[in-house]
């Protein structure tokens, strides 16, 4: 049985945030990370983890590179619905708009691994996200930070692409201890804010 492939966007976007963020170590991540895997698809658990694990090394840097991880993800995934749906979900009423942001950040994080979905529930303007099989949590020692800020940042880009203001933020992480997995909470701020957000 074959390993499971990380999906292209997920990939491209750490390799993307790597060389903006630290270019001096893109060499050194480029030894898993590696063009030909990144133009395949052919990039497997394992090259991730490891590249993952040393990211974890480098301090604050391994947040601001997943956070822009996250964005170029959300852009690129953005990018790649049809030009005549983006410009009908736009035209949508603000509910709408948010709906359809959160149809496309759950189809983003089903597509970064085949293991990985998200569950949301809105309430009052909250959504809140059951994030399942975070690549980014899958750590040997709890971690003091959490680590799944990628998808936070992935979720409030999408929603913004879609012109549905939104602030999201990690509010469990299973890296970082949590029982339950790790959760995520979307702040919708605008109209879109109403229950009729349906998951």
């Amino acid at each position: 049985m074959s390993e499971p492939r990380i999906g292209r966007v997920l990939v491209a976007s750490l390799h993307q945030a790597i060389a903006d963020l630290l270019p001096t170590r893109l060499e050194f991540y480029e030894n898993w990370l590696n063009v030909s895997g990144l133009r395949e698809g052919t990039i497997g658990l394992a090259p991730l983890s490891a590249v993952l694990s040393f990211l974890r090394t480098e301090g604050e840097a391994y947040n601001l590179i997943t956070s822009r991880a996250g964005e170029y993800a959300a852009d690129w995934t953005v990018d790649n619905v049809p030009a005549f749906e983006r410009r009908i979900v736009r035209a949508l009423p603000s509910v709408l708009r948010a709906r359809a942001g959160l149809r496309t950040a759950r189809g983003l994080i089903r597509s970064t691994y085949p293991g990985s979905r998200a569950i949301t529930r809105v309430k009052r303007g909250i959504v809140s996200v059951d994030l399942r099989g975070s690549l980014f949590c899958e750590v040997r020692e709890a971690s003091v930070l959490p680590l799944c800020g990628f998808y936070a940042s992935a979720i409030a880009r999408v929603l913004r692409q879609f012109d549905v203001p939104a602030d999201a933020r990690v509010s469990q992480c299973r890296a970082a201890g949590a029982q339950k997995g790790c959760m995520l909470s979307v702040t919708l701020n605008g109209r879109a804010a109403g229950s009729a957000v349906a998951a």
